[in-house]
């Protein structure tokens, strides 16, 4: 009995190397991955796991019980023999893959040949064989909820398998003496043999498949790298500058030999070997390039496909990958290689998902783009929404002199020109220096100082090292606007405002005090956040300044406003300070 166990222990070494085979075809990788398998690929399984039962068969020994002997290879089986095998092996691990239906079926192929093959255990090892089938198919339901079988498992079902094919020897084949022998001889070694051979089948599948998911892993890793790597760039746009940095980046984290970026017309940048022949800005020449353009869908192009028109270029195969924004085609990624021999699977699923990568942060760069035009347009209409509200109170206030002192209206006019001037400069863009709005700010003055005659007074107190810091244009204006209009001008005594801009390390604190009525508990609330409807105005003025400097420099720079009723009123923000045309 030991001496057929080690026998046929022997013979798994055959079950391994076709299990390794197995795991090469596609349709049985999907198997193992519990993906929904078309009927075609189905009865693909059926036939290779019903033939590998015949191979079991086959590389089997054949016992004579009367004898008490065997033979290395099962071909010929005569009246009184019976074959050790691993012909369940197949059949149990279909089952324990594709459940009860493709274990049935692959028991089936192999049942019936053994049953065709005779001898006196013919048609109870037939029989068992399909049984083993529907027995793999109890454990495969049982075991659904999991993403591959144990090693457990298909020990368990792979012994329990062949001892059913015992017990159905025992009922079924004669004579019975014969049947009660041979089990005694070849039962325990079976039961064994063919619950190890199920478990190193499954470890085998178990290992492809933890293996493949490592490699999976680590391209995910790699891409997420490389995305992580390139974003900064590629969500400028698709430009020269922007691909020569991506590719350098791509060229030194892949095997690649040569890395390309083009959009629709021309090549933006390459970076590798046989550079000195595909120049910048040169036209797309090769008609692989303009078939992935076309199409939308990935090519692995070989040396003719490729052919840039110079013998000495080394490359010899590309994988060229669209780069799209939504549905569009705007340009292609292309992997080049020295050798077909080096463009390998791998090469290529990274090229189709650094692609896929690319392409969603270029996506990204149009959203940004739009959002940008959108936030200056917004602007712009704030802007706007500013110089009708000034304009409004300084006509009543020429109006009004007109009749008192036509002189003094007069020169208040010409004020009142430079200021628009200045207006009209200032909604062409989105920052000025302070410098500038504090001369926009004296101009409004001298209109207002008309006003109050010698009864306002407004000082100021401005570091030179903030005047260069750049702010958004109008925006003291209207907060001074502000403190006149609902601050000082209903005092009977002197009115005071102080405009102070104090620099800091990396900023610049602008304030704006008065010394006016001031404002209660509840208006303080809302103030600046959205227009308060009041006698002398809506307050747009002060919320569309708090606004711009929200979307321009964040929420953290918008205005905080100090007042009680009675005791005046100072606001005050911070602005960063950067060079002019600098962006966040």
């Amino acid at each position: 009995m030991w001496e057929l166990l080690l026998a046929m222990l022997e013979r798994l070494g055959i079950i391994v190397a076709v299990a390794f085979i197995m795991t090469r075809f596609k349709f049985i990788r999907h198997l193992i991955d519990r993906r929904e398998l078309s009927r075609k690929h189905k009865i693909s399984v059926i036939i290779v796991f019903g033939l590998f039962g015949i191979l079991g068969t086959y590389s089997g020994l054949t016992v004579n019980i009367e004898q008490a002997s065997y033979d290395r290879w099962a071909l010929d089986i005569g009246e009184g023999e019976a074959i050790a095998n691993s012909r369940v092996i197949g059949v149990v691990v279909a089952g324990l893959l594709g459940g009860w239906a493709v274990g049935l079926g692959a028991g089936a192929i192999a049942g019936v040949h053994r049953m065709f093959l005779g001898g006196f255990t013919g048609i109870a090892c037939g029989l068992a064989t399909i049984i083993a089938g529907l027995i793999a198919g109890y454990f495969y339901k049982r075991n659904k909820n999991h993403r591959i079988i144990s090693l457990q498992t298909a020990l368990f079902a792979g012994a329990v398998a062949e001892a059913v094919q015992m017990l159905i020897i025992l009922l079924v084949a004669r004579p019975f003496e014969q049947s009660v022998l041979l089990v005694q001889a070849i039962g325990v070694p079976m039961v064994v043999a063919n619950g190890i051979g199920a478990a190193i089948f499954i470890l085998i599948i178990r290992n492809v498949f933890f293996e493949e998911e490592k490699m999976g892993s680590l391209q995910a890793q790699k891409a997420l790298k490389l995305a992580d790597y390139t974003l900064k760039y590629m969500r400028k746009g698709l430009n020269e500058q922007s691909a020569q940095a991506t590719c350098e980046i791509l060229l030194k984290e892949t095997r690649a030999d040569a890395v390309s970026l083009t959009n629709k017309d021309r090549i933006l940048a390459f970076v590798g070997a046989g550079s000195q022949y595909h120049l910048l800005n040169e036209e797309i020449m090769t008609g692989a390039t303009k078939q992935v353009l076309r199409e939308g869908e990935l090519m692995i192009a070989d040396s003719e496909e490729i052919y840039c028109g110079f013998i000495e270029c080394p490359l010899e195969a590309a994988v060229i990958a669209p780069l799209k924004i939504k549905d569009t085609t705007i340009g292609t990624l292309k992997f080049y290689f020295k050798s077909e021999d080096d463009m390998t699977q791998t090469a290529v699923e990274l090229s189709k998902g650094l692609s896929t990568i690319l392409s969603h942060q270029l996506e990204l760069s149009e959203v940004d783009r739009h959002l940008e035009l959108a936030k200056q347009a917004e602007i712009k209409a704030l802007q706007a929404q500013v110089s009708p509200h000034f304009l409004f109170n300084a006509l009543n206030t020429i109006v009004a002199l007109i009749r008192t002192d036509p002189k003094k209206a007069r020169k208040l006019l010409i004020s009142l020109s430079h200021f628009f001037r200045q207006n009209l400069s200032g909604t062409n863009m989105t920052e000025t220096s302070l410098e500038e709005e504090l001369k926009h700010v004296k101009s409004y003055l001298e209109i207002e100082e008309a006003r109050f005659s010698d009864k306002l007074t407004v000082d100021f107190d401005v570091d030179k090292e903030a005047l260069p810091v750049r702010i958004p244009p109008m925006t003291l204006q209207p907060l001074v606007e502000n403190a006149i209009k609902h601050g000082v001008k209903q005092l009977r005594e002197e009115s005071f405002i102080f405009i102070q801009a104090k620099k800091r390390d990396n900023s610049v604190l602008l304030s704006i005090s008065d010394n006016g009525a001031g404002i209660t508990e509840e208006r303080l609330e809302v103030l600046g956040s959205e227009p308060v409807e009041s006698e002398t105005g809506t307050g747009i003025g002060l919320s569309n300044v708090n606004r711009r400097l929200g979307m321009m420099y964040g929420e953290e720079m918008k205005m905080e406003i100090d007042s009680e009723a009675g005791k005046g009123t100072t606001i005050a923000f911070t602005l960063p300070v950067r060079n002019r045309g600098e962006r966040d």
